[in-house]
């Protein structure tokens, strides 16, 4: 589970920090991502949970008759948004909680999210507090990953630590929250004309002559194989992170580590 106190704390600062690895890791994503985004109409755009600011970014330099908002609980990757969005006059960042946000000088016709929307404590809520901020008629486009089996980069990652004492909740916040269509269906309150379109892509740790060492520093402090480092006792360490080392070495292809991803592009409109 990874909810708004983690990202709040070490999660969002470990994001900040690791900016550039990350959007390398959705590098095969994110055209993706923005051509769904491309597809539809908007002047007023924003980006729920949009991290440190890439997808905010090129929206906006996609349009720039366009006003853009990218808000994250986040106060980390909030500054790191800002920090790369200076000179671009028509992206904002701010400090927010999208499950209680609204402004009434901004009436999003647009709402936008790359793997934000998994981490609602309440889904329900928070989207029905989405389409109640948002303009008639307004669309909303967010893509999250589907099931883990899917996910070699989470599935292999998880698979270094000891098995939990207990299965965790599927549904509960975090990144595969989101992969059963059929639940997203029934957490979307206040939208319709729902669509999902699955996309495989390589999710990329690592690239060029120093692949497998960016791999290993993405890794040690970003996702699965971060958690069991941090959770594991001090003699258990060095196996994991021996077990990781092998685990990036098997994945190095052409000067590129990467693994096996997928994600959901769901597409939907204010009901």
């Amino acid at each position: 589970m990874t909810g708004t106190s983690d990202w709040q704390g070490g999660v969002g600062r470990a994001w900040a920090e690791e900016w550039q690895r990350t959007d390398r890791s959705f590098c095969a994503l994110t055209p993706v991502l923005l051509a769904a985004i491309a597809a539809q109409p908007g002047a007023r755009i924003l980006d729920i949970g949009c991290g440190a600011g890439e997808l905010s970014l090129a929206v906006a330099q996609a349009r720039p008759a366009a006003q853009v908002r990218g808000i994250d609980v986040s106060a980390d990757l909030i500054e790191a948004a800002r920090q790369r969005g200076q000179g671009c006059a028509n992206a904002r960042f701010d400090l927010a909680d999208a499950g209680a946000w609204s402004d009434p000088a901004f009436v999003p016709d647009l709402l936008v999210s790359r793997h934000g929307v998994m981490f609602f404590a309440d889904p329900p809520a928070a989207f029905r507090q989405l389409a109640a901020s948002a303009a008639p008629g307004a669309r909303l486009v967010f893509s999250c990953f589907r099931a883990p089996a899917h996910n070699a980069w989470a599935s292999t990652m998880a698979s270094l630590a000891p098995p939990p004492a207990s299965l965790p909740d599927p549904r509960a916040p975090g990144p595969f929250a989101f992969a059963d269509p059929d639940h997203v269906r029934a957490m979307l309150a206040g939208w319709t004309d729902l669509a999902f379109t699955p996309h495989d892509f390589r999710y990329r740790a690592g690239e060029g002559a120093d692949a497998e060492a960016q791999a290993l520093a993405l890794f040690r402090r970003i996702g699965p194989a971060a958690s069991a480092l941090r959770q594991a006792a001090e003699a258990d360490r060095a196996g994991i992170e021996h077990r990781l080392r092998q685990v990036i070495a098997a994945h190095h292809r052409n000067d590129e580590v990467s693994f096996a991803a997928a994600a959901w592009i769901v597409t939907a409109t204010k009901a």
